[in-house]
């Protein structure tokens, strides 16, 4: 994956073009911005090697679970915030770690099935962490709006092994 990308104007264009519709024809896309068919697949490629691109289908949060995007946000110590996001992003089961300014500076994001899993994982797990000293939880109960372009969550497909 490139750590720092050097993407040309012809690139951003690609990119955004695909952000609005991913099932868009490389034949369209050429016509769109002036190049053949041949450079923009050779681009895409580039693009999806390089890790800054991908395609994949994203669906609803109720789309067949029962899952539930929940929230764990963390009281730690100052000094050991980084090290504490860190433990928490190795979590299997937390899809996303924000480091965040305010009354916390950590929130956690996951999907939950059942509220035992949730209890489990900010108690057990990310509340006996070295440097937390308080958890709040809350559970999305409705979802009035959801960018998937900002943030892809979608539940894991394979086994957990939280051992």
């Amino acid at each position: 994956m490139a750590t720092n990308p050097n993407l040309d104007q012809l690139d951003i264009q690609l990119i955004d073009l695909l952000a609005r519709d991913a099932r868009v024809s490389n034949r369209k896309i050429a016509v769109e911005l002036g190049v053949t068919e041949g450079t923009v697949r050779g681009r895409i490629k580039r693009l999806q090697q390089d890790g800054l691109i991908a395609f994949t289908a994203i669906t609803g949060f109720e789309m067949g679970t029962r899952a539930r995007l929940a929230f764990i946000n963390v009281q730690a110590n100052a000094d050991k915030v980084r090290e504490v996001a860190a433990q928490i992003a190795d979590l299997p089961s937390i899809n996303a770690v924000l480091i965040t300014m305010g009354q916390f500076n950590i929130t956690a994001m996951c999907l939950i099935d059942e509220l035992d899993t949730l209890v489990e994982i900010a108690s057990d797990r990310i509340l006996s962490l070295s440097g937390v000293h308080h958890v709040e939880t809350s559970i999305a109960v409705k979802t009035a709006k959801y960018n998937s372009r900002m943030a892809k969550i979608t539940p894991r497909t394979d086994p957990i092994d939280e051992d």
